[in-house]
């Protein structure tokens, strides 16, 4: 039966309890010369200005922009209830560090539609296929949760426990890596205790082991596999 609960929306705005998360996150991103707008670029004057006897000689370059697109699919409701503090440094951590990044929530697993209202999750959906195709493949998907729930969750149709699903799990998160080839898992349980979880197991199969703890070291490991 559904979980009646009320998940709530994770909060963006919630001050970090570390500033070594947002520095984690920090190793994505790239900036990329880029298009035709122009800054100032102080350092290269004053070296031609140098060079040119004294006279002014102002350069400009290429204004930088991080090119980094990030998609962030986050598990609420349910046992997630346990790290929603850690989840909430990491959702406000990536909302200030990721300028192109966009979020959606599920439940325990993707199926055919994700929200980003937990209070209007019913009644404002957005299909996954829709998402799969609007991003570019370069986007960068990152999923947060903790991967623990009954293994036909995720390996047969109506596995859901809100709603009847017509494709299992497995085969919505195998869309979701084939369409952004780059992308991890996040997850919030200790990494000690993943190997007593057989739900884990098969997530992390799917996800071809890119599964990290939502750890410092963890975010940092994620984040070197995401920028090659």
């Amino acid at each position: 039966m559904w979980d009646a609960r009320a998940y709530r929306d994770y909060d963006s705005e919630r001050e970090l309890g570390t500033r070594n998360i947002k520095v984690a996150l920090r190793r994505l991103r790239k900036f990329a010369r880029a298009g035709a707008h122009e800054e100032f670029a102080l350092d290269d004057t004053i070296r031609a200005t140098a060079g040119n006897a004294g006279y002014l000689d102002i350069r400009m370059r290429a204004e930088r922009r991080n090119n980094i697109k990030v998609l962030m699919l986050l598990d609420v409701g349910g046992t997630m209830d346990d790290h929603i503090a850690r989840t909430e440094e990491l959702f406000s951590a990536a909302r200030t560090e990721f300028k192109n990044m966009e979020f959606f929530y599920f439940h325990n697993c993707v199926y055919d539609y994700v929200w980003k209202n937990n209070q209007r999750r019913h009644a404002e959906r957005f299909p996954t296929q829709d998402i799969l195709r609007k991003y570019p493949p370069d986007t960068k998907l990152i999923f947060v949760g903790d991967a623990t729930m009954s293994p036909y969750e995720i390996l047969q149709p109506g596995g859901s426990v809100e709603y009847s699903n017509d494709e299992p799990g497995a085969t919505w998160l195998r869309r979701c890596t084939e369409a952004f080839p780059r992308f991890v898992w996040l997850n919030p349980e200790p990494e000690g205790l993943w190997q007593y979880r057989q739900s884990v197991a098969l997530i992390r199969d799917l996800m071809d082991q890119h599964m990290y703890p939502l750890t410092i070291d963890g975010l940092e490991r994620a984040m070197r596999l995401l920028s090659k």
